[in-house]
């Protein structure tokens, strides 16, 4: 706690509290009280007791160590791209994912009372990312912080009239700021992704609605590698929703991907794409199979 500015740190302490009384129930994010994690936890766990981390890393632990029922974690934003950390962090974790969340981002410019003309604005990279280009029509430069309403936190610590923070209009009030302008995002359809991480998976029958299925593999190093992995998904005809790579270590010889898929492991045309995958790399590790929260597709 005592990472979080001064603000946050008695609002942290009675909602920490509150869970622990109540672990069944508590539902940790990262980030300080009034984060987009804190609004994404009540929107999509409504009974939920929202316990603040200040890292994703902690969050996480929160969940290991029983202190937490669950985790609500964000992993990609339609703008901004993945959240880097999570794709490390989440199969080191040792959790599953049991559930996903959208949710709609905005964000407001907020500032001391009797501020002055602001000049730098603080908040997570994610959010400086998704309004950079009104950041720099405004001719304000960003200074990154651990996340959106720690850094609303901060400008209310920092007695400073000519910083600003960008985070959730809920976090104003939290921290006695004053709303400078509102709904500042560079795209008005601008969502974050989030999954819901838990120590255990649900058991959800094949045929119990529309589930994803979510995964991680690594190539085997030969010609075409990826493209005989990904075979058997178009021949079975499974949807893929996403595709990532991402390097592990420093020789740049191995690449492991993050994939998402519509279907469950054990319908057959999704089973014989499994197995036609695991053929063709050098391993393969399911993270989790979980209801489906928003149809993909073109619209």
């Amino acid at each position: 706690m005592q990472n979080y500015p001064a603000p946050a740190q008695a609002l942290v302490a009675e909602m920490t509290a509150a869970a622990e009384a109540d672990p069944a129930r508590a539902v940790a994010f990262q980030g300080a009280p009034g984060a987009n994690s804190h609004i994404a936890v009540l929107e999509a766990i409504p009974n939920a007791l929202p316990v603040p981390c200040f890292s994703f890393e902690d969050a996480l632990d929160a969940v290991r160590d029983f202190r937490a029922d669950c985790a609500v974690i964000p992993i990609e934003n339609s703008l901004h791209g993945r959240v880097a950390d999570m794709h490390f962090l989440l199969p080191e974790s040792g959790l599953v994912i049991t559930g996903e969340h959208f949710l709609h981002i905005s964000y407001t410019l907020m500032a001391l009372p009797g501020h002055g003309k602001i000049t730098k604005v603080m908040s997570h990279p994610q959010a400086l990312g998704q309004c950079r280009h009104w950041l720099r029509a405004n001719g304000i430069a960003p200074v990154a912080f651990p996340d959106t309403a720690g850094a609303a936190a901060a400008v209310a610590e920092a007695d400073d009239p000519h910083l600003g923070a960008l985070a959730p209009s809920i976090s104003a009030g939290i921290y006695g700021l004053k709303a400078v302008e509102e709904n500042i995002v560079d795209s008005a359809d601008n969502t974050t992704r989030f999954v819901v991480l838990a120590r255990e998976g649900r058991d959800i029958p094949a045929d119990d609605g529309p589930v994803m299925t979510t995964f991680i593999f690594e190539v085997k190093n030969i010609p075409a590698a990826l493209y005989k992995a990904m075979g058997g998904f178009a021949t079975n005809g499974v949807n893929m929703t996403k595709l990532e790579s991402y390097q592990r270590g420093a020789s740049f010889s191995a690449t492991e991907f993050y994939a998402d898929i519509e279907g469950h492991p054990d319908e057959p045309h999704v089973r014989r794409a499994l197995e036609e995958l695991a053929f063709h790399t050098k391993w393969v590790r399911l993270l989790g199979t979980y209801p489906r929260a928003r149809e993909r597709g073109f619209g």
